[in-house]
């Protein structure tokens, strides 16, 4: 046998005498009273009705009473949408501010912090380069480590026309890709010595842009004074000497990459000081020179009794070009960096 539960708001409260009745018309009647009639067990529904058979929704009257918030002395604010309104009254030090327009974009608050400067050892596109130069240094020298041991044993000697030491394919590519990794490392090198001496802001969109445009000067540099030279020995000493003289050259500028290789690592990845970093360049720069000098006054000038002309030869085609490249170098990075 089941029983019907009737609903509470069609009950009259327990315990409500008449002398609260007639005190509950007489005070404003507000939805936690209401509330309160009902039984602790009544549930939400049964609380929603209640509330809307004493609640109804009437007409919302606005206030029409003038506004006073504005300071003593002054008269009462304007409406910022009256088109008859002054620009200085729309104007004011919080008018442009984000919070008080929301349709503005907001940005950032707050003080910016440093940025963290640009370093070698945290860009991974010039990790991977190098890296990947070593290893195949690495690889390519272990496959021609003979001929390199040759190439050393023979170059203080003086070579006769039976002493010609023949080259393979792979050796002579191995010398060539020795010879862009010194362009790359010179580069790299002149890149360090720009952001130290220099500059550290370009014009450039990115660091990138600068390394290609000295690795570009470097190449086109040894492209150029390889054509000259060649055209000069050809035109004066004959084809045999000057195919020895490139042969060494190549020899040289292998070396020279090898050696320099330490150096722009260390400065890289362990922040070596750029005076070292100098130093060891110009060492290793004075003993290519000097054998270069050493080279050319073997094959060209031994027999030759006047000594002036090897002085020409080599300030002509060797310390005139390398002057011309540093004074280039130094040019594009006077007119590549931002001026404040």
């Amino acid at each position: 046998m089941t029983t019907v539960q009737q609903d509470s708001i069609l009950q009259e409260p327990v315990g409500m005498t008449g002398d609260t009745t007639t005190a509950a018309h007489h005070t404003v009647l507000t939805p936690a009273m209401v509330l309160r009639w009902l039984p602790r067990s009544a549930t939400p529904a049964q609380q929603d009705s209640a509330i809307q058979a004493h609640f109804k929704p009437s007409e919302i009257r606005w206030s029409t009473r003038p506004d006073t918030l504005h300071l003593p002395g002054h008269d009462k604010g304007h409406n910022l949408l009256d088109v008859q309104l002054p620009q200085y009254y729309r104007e004011g030090f919080f008018s442009k501010d984000t919070l008080f327009h929301p349709e503005l974009p907001g940005g950032r608050y707050g003080t910016a912090g440093d940025p963290v400067p640009y370093s070698v050892h945290g860009d991974d596109v010039l990790t991977l380069l190098l890296l990947s130069c070593f290893i195949v240094v690495v690889v390519s020298f272990s496959n021609v480590s003979g001929f390199f041991a040759r190439q050393a044993k023979h170059f203080f000697y003086v070579q006769h026309a039976t002493t010609e030491i023949t080259e393979t394919g792979n050796e002579v590519r191995f010398q060539i890709f020795l010879t862009f990794l010194a362009g790359l490392l010179l580069s790299l090198l002149f890149y360090f010595f720009t952001l130290h001496y220099i500059g550290e802001t370009f014009v450039l969109k990115s660091q990138y842009h600068l390394i290609v445009i000295y690795m570009g000067l470097i190449v086109g540099y040894m492209l150029l004074k390889t054509l000259v030279q060649t055209l000069a020995n050809l035109i004066f000493f004959g084809g045999k000497k000057s195919i020895q003289w490139i042969k060494s050259m190549l020899f040289l500028t292998s070396v020279e990459g090898i050696a320099l290789f330490p150096i722009v690592m260390l400065r890289a990845y362990f922040d070596l000081s750029m005076q070292n970093v100098v130093i060891y360049f110009i060492i290793v720069l004075l003993i290519v020179k000097i054998l270069t000098f050493y080279k050319a006054f073997v094959i060209f000038f031994r027999l030759n009794v006047v000594s002036l002309q090897i002085i020409l030869y080599f300030c002509a085609l060797e310390m005139v070009p390398l002057l011309a490249l540093w004074g280039t170098l130094v040019f594009t990075a006077n007119n590549l960096k931002i001026n404040f």
